[in-house]
Formats: structure tokens, sequence, C-alpha cells
């Protein structure tokens, strides 16, 4: 199981959004970049169009515990940011385990 570290230094975030490989849905935006770090870095936002602060940890929490229902098929050597959206507080978590799936097998990081 490949070691994951949180991404919490704005010049991250903003490599990724600038040279990062993104993949859209109404529900979630998720930034891709190969790292040179053996590890998963990943980072999750959540932005005040969301809602209020309840709602924005809702959709953070959301996102984290879809991650880590398939962190073990991912391949070791990636940044990985989630941009939560407006639609993301209202899903349940497996709708977004489909998506984050989804988002992430196109970006042909999975374990084959």
């Amino acid at each position: 199981m490949p070691k994951i570290a949180v991404l919490n230094v704005n010049s991250d975030f903003r490599r990724l959004y600038s040279r990062g490989r993104s993949y859209a849905n109404p529900a979630l935006v998720t930034y891709i970049l190969k790292n040179r770090a053996g590890n998963i870095r990943i980072g999750i936002t959540a932005s005040k169009k969301i809602g209020n602060a309840v709602e924005r940890n809702r959709s953070r929490r959301l996102i984290k515990a879809a991650f880590f229902e398939i962190k073990e098929n991912i391949r070791p050597g990636f940044d990985i940011v989630f941009v939560a959206r407006s639609r993301t507080r209202r899903l349940k978590s497996g709708q977004i385990v489909k998506i984050m799936y989804e988002h992430l097998k196109t970006a042909g990081i999975f374990y084959d």
C-alpha cells in the first residue's frame, strides 16, 4: 500500500491547477500530476461557493471517505487535488466514489 501525504502548501495547489490534467464532473473536479516523490499526495478544497462552513466540511469529509475506499488501487507517484462543487454536498459517499473512480481510471493511475 502506498504512503499517502497531504498537500497543504499553496504553491503545490497552484502547480497542480496550472500543470496538472483536470477531469470535471458537476459534483467534483480532479487535478492529477505526476510527482517525483514515491508516494501519493492529496489535497481537498471547497470554496465558499459551496455554502457555509458546515456544508464545506461535509463536502471535504465525503471526498476524503470516498478516496480512502479506493486508495489501494492507485499507483504511487502522483499528486491529486479534489475540488468540491455545489452538488457535492447533496451526494452520498458511494456516488462520489463512482465519480472519483471514473476520473482516476480515465487518468490511467490505477493498477491494472
